[in-house]
């Protein structure tokens, strides 16, 4: 076991070789944010949110799932996914198992602490080989084991010129009309 400064709470904590390279990976991915103008909580937050790309991208089931909150939602692309985290688990854990996971590339994001800091919020564009350009957005809270995700939001944007034709097509598969 060594001793490490956790940068997420600036305390002392002990931990494993395996927890410090973790710790080391989340300093490193957040320096670009550092060096970018943000506070230390922002790119901490963006830390967290590169940590779960990166392990969701690996299919590393325990290290995504220790990201979020116990009271953790996520609102998916469809109308019917609004999982909590059990339910987000049950979901994830078939693929995470066979190595099959999920890559969103971030290519713009946006982070916002609260004034107490302990509170966070975030809406990021990502990139996905499967739908294209997508859009994350939610809620992080700051605990005694640093920022967790509590909500995470996934959106398909859809272009303005695009969006009576795809309301029209929804209504239509979903059996509603007006």
């Amino acid at each position: 076991m060594t001793t490490r400064r956790d940068p997420t709470r600036g305390d002392l904590r002990r931990s494993s070789p395996g927890g410090l390279l973790a710790t080391c990976a989340l300093v490193l991915l957040s320096a670009p944010a550092l060096l970018s103008g943000q506070s230390a909580d922002e790119a901490a937050v963006s830390g967290v949110l590169d940590a779960l790309h990166q392990a969701a991208s690996d299919a590393d089931f325990e290290r995504y799932f220790g990201l979020y909150a116990e009271d953790f939602i996520f609102l998916g692309t469809d109308a019917t996914e609004r999982w909590d985290r059990a339910q987000f688990m049950e979901y994830a854990r078939g693929p995470f198992s066979q190595g099959r996971g999920w890559t969103y590339t971030m290519t713009e994001r946006h982070v916002y602490v609260a004034a107490d800091g302990r509170t966070a919020w975030f809406d990021e564009r990502l990139d996905n080989d499967n739908l294209g350009e997508t859009r994350g957005s939610g809620a992080l809270v700051k605990g005694d084991d640093g920022w967790k995700i509590t909500q995470y939001n996934l959106t398909i944007p859809v272009p303005n010129e695009l969006a009576r034709e795809f309301v029209a097509r929804i209504r239509e598969v979903a059996g509603g009309g007006r």
